[in-house]
């Protein structure tokens, strides 16, 4: 058997529920439908559903970003006296008390952390919001887009595996329904074959 030969029957035995045959039956014609469907919703779905999630993470890190400021604060104590931080991002600094002037000229303080070794009136950079309120820093434009790409990539394999997961439930209750059509037709057709085999009808 050559290779065109090879192809060709492959080509058949995945296109045999979209040509017409005797042995194919209505739900076969079904099942093929639904199969495209579920590809072509999962994929287009899939892709879909990441790129919105995508941006719309990308979007709030963005908000984020324009919605703060860094200013330069200066410590007003000793960061060995302030209090250790024992876990997280900050882990083994200190937090202190900090003060910093805002574009209006208003003086503002407020909690930050620094190293052990920092001392009073020292600068350390912080980050304010609107209303000249301490908070985190937010991510950078690289953490963001890779958190953003990230978040789409999962949403886009839930995706895909919840069309697929709805479509096995569908082709499941098919495959049902063609054993009960099977037993039906059998029941009709055995005792022809017991007969035709000298066997009583």
């Amino acid at each position: 058997m050559n290779r065109n030969s090879r192809r060709r029957r492959t080509t058949r035995s995945w296109c045999w529920r979209w040509r017409r045959n005797p042995l194919r039956r209505h739900s076969d014609v079904v099942e093929a439908w639904i199969v495209l469907s579920l590809w072509t919703l999962a994929l287009v779905g899939g892709v879909l559903a990441g790129w919105a999630v995508a941006a719309a993470v990308d979007r709030t890190f963005a908000d984020r970003r324009a919605g703060v400021h860094a200013v330069s604060a200066e410590l007003t104590e000793n960061a060995a006296d302030g209090t250790f931080v024992p876990a997280g991002h900050d882990a083994g600094r200190m937090w202190v008390t900090v003060r910093w002037t805002a574009a209006d000229g208003s003086v503002h303080t407020g909690r930050a952390t620094a190293k052990p070794t920092a001392t009073a009136g020292s600068r350390v950079q912080v980050w304010a919001n609107r209303s000249e309120l301490l908070v985190a820093a937010p991510p950078g434009k690289a953490e963001s887009t890779f958190e953003a790409v990230a978040a789409g990539a999962l949403v886009a394999q839930l995706t895909v595996a919840v069309v697929y997961g709805g479509g096995w439930l569908v082709r499941r209750r098919l495959l049902r329904q063609r054993l009960v059509e099977w037993d039906d037709e059998w029941r009709r057709v055995s005792p022809q074959w017991r007969n035709f085999s000298g066997g009583k009808g």
